[in-house]
């Protein structure tokens, strides 16, 4: 639950800014909400849950993008 309250903060300053960067991490926190609801309905033992990780990996991928994104942005302006 906590990972859509901060999906929808990041959505909102999105809003606000249409900064992508903001965007991104709406996107992530939505997705890693998505995955640990996924996980807590699973009813795979655990060695069988490995996409599930997969899925938090594309997320925090996505998070590390946006920063990278940002920075190289925010560099060449400057």
């Amino acid at each position: 639950m906590a990972y859509v309250v901060a999906a929808l903060f990041f959505l909102r300053f999105w809003q606000q800014t249409r900064d992508r960067l903001f965007l991104i991490f709406a996107l992530a926190f939505f997705v890693l909400g998505v995955q640990r609801l996924g996980l807590g309905l699973s009813v795979l033992p655990v060695e069988a849950r490995t996409d599930l990780y997969l899925v938090r990996l594309f997320a925090f991928l996505m998070i590390l993008l946006a920063i990278v994104d940002k920075n190289r942005t925010s560099s060449s302006k400057g």
